[in-house]
């Protein structure tokens, strides 16, 4: 993702996520949880997929009403990456083009 792209991000989403002595997580911004296990949790937020990795993950709290969920658990890292629906719309971008 360029910084051109970057920008035309909607600014009015806010999403905070804080972390805890790398043991809780707490996301807010959140759309959906598409899969989890004791060592990844991938979720979908409205900036993007986050993944969480670690040891002993587990989904301690989601509401579905705040849009907030925590996971707590011996927390190693955090990723984002692009939604499934960017990376859609760009395929068929290219796909358009190339045909």
């Amino acid at each position: 993702m360029t910084i051109e792209e970057r920008k035309t991000i909607n600014t009015n989403v806010i999403q905070n996520l804080i972390l805890e002595n790398r043991e809780k997580l707490s996301i807010s911004g959140v759309l959906d949880v598409l899969s989890f296990d004791d060592q990844v949790v991938i979720v979908e937020t409205e900036l993007g997929l986050l993944t969480v990795k670690g040891e002993n993950l587990r989904i301690n709290k989601l509401s579905i009403d705040t849009s907030e969920v925590i996971v707590e658990g011996g927390i190693a890292s955090l990723n984002y990456s692009e939604s499934k629906g960017t990376e859609k719309t760009k395929g068929n971008l290219l796909s358009k083009i190339f045909k």
